[in-house]
């Protein structure tokens, strides 16, 4: 019965001794694996937190170009646009160039022609003022009567331009020949283009 005794309290510090083994293996897993798991889930949660940054960075950067590619494109369409202007500008450049030339060309035209009319009638000047002076030479060399009847059938003021050229004694010889009405009307022609003759 003692045997049997000492039997049954060595089997139960065994059993209490296995108990404590593998109690304490127990909380070794335990206190191994805690830290584990949690590094597990901070491992799970920063992977996440990584890809939530990811994802923004993605994020931003695809705005990020977006707004760069907005940008570029306004940038060509401006730079477009001031081509598009200067095109514009020298085109009417060359327009006002073409423009200023051919102004110059009829300018020039124009003087030249100026100068010719001018020429022209400084000839048709001097050939009237010949014609006038020669005329007034026949008058003065034909016979008094004779030029007299012509002087006679002639404008006032034109017969008074012949007589003011001729010499005094020729044209006092036509007068002479003159009817007493035309003698007159011709003397106050004359003595009216004389009267607004300046005295001094």
């Amino acid at each position: 019965m003692a045997k049997s005794i000492k039997s049954k309290a060595k089997s139960g510090a065994l059993f209490a001794l296995a108990v404590l083994l593998l109690g304490s293996a127990v909380l070794r897993v335990g206190l191994e694996a805690g830290p584990a798991i949690a590094r597990e889930v901070a491992g799970m949660g920063k992977d996440e937190h990584m890809d939530d940054m990811q994802g923004a960075m993605a994020k931003s950067q695809m705005q990020s170009s977006a707004e760069m590619e907005a940008m570029l494109k306004a940038f060509k369409q401006r730079e477009e646009m001031l081509v598009k202007r200067e095109t514009e500008i020298q085109d009417r450049m060359k327009a006002l160039e073409i423009a200023d030339r051919a102004i110059e060309k009829k300018l020039v035209a124009l003087e030249q022609a100026e100068e010719k009319l001018r020429e022209t009638v400084a000839l048709a000047d001097g050939a009237t003022e010949e014609d006038v002076d020669r005329l007034t030479s026949v008058y003065e060399q034909m016979k008094p009567k004779e030029s007299a009847a012509l002087f006679e059938e002639m404008d006032p003021t034109f017969a008074a331009g012949f007589l003011a050229r001729m010499r005094p004694e020729a044209a006092a010889g036509i007068m002479a020949g003159l009817t007493p009405e035309a003698a007159y009307t011709i003397s106050v022609v004359l003595a009216g283009r004389n009267g607004s003759v300046p005295k001094e």
